[in-house]
């Protein structure tokens, strides 16, 4: 009986490990956004303490949709004077912005010693 328990719990932490690896799956959380023409689209892509651009530019008045993917590591973004905040329970929004200005986007969530240096500007022309 303690062996087929211990072959169990085995296999229990065998499955729970191997999902902790895994790719989360594809959802089309944009999907329909995109394909409506529905404004602008900034893509965040989020690596170990950089995103994939220093700066994104907007137009003002427009509607723009917001979208984070970590590729590497775990993120969140804030851009506080916009009140827009992403993070993987949250991966889109969309907003449209009035005031032309530059706005600091940084990582909202501590992601390791690199974390400060997280950060990129959105221009909003």
């Amino acid at each position: 009986m303690k062996t087929l328990l211990t072959i169990a719990a085995a296999a229990g932490m065998l499955l729970v490990f191997s999902a902790c690896g895994a790719k989360p799956a594809t959802t089309p959380e944009a999907a329909p956004e995109a394909a409506a023409g529905s404004g602008q689209q900034v893509k965040l892509i989020a690596t170990n303490y950089a995103f994939d651009q220093k700066e994104y530019k907007v137009k003002a008045g427009e509607e723009v949709t917001f979208s984070l993917q970590n590729k590497q590591g775990l993120h969140a973004v804030a851009i506080k004077d916009l009140n827009v905040e992403l993070s993987n329970q949250k991966k889109t929004v969309t907003i449209k912005p009035d005031k032309p200005g530059t706005y600091d986007i940084l990582c909202s969530l501590p992601c390791g010693p690199g974390h400060a240096m997280m950060t990129a500007k959105l221009i909003v022309e």
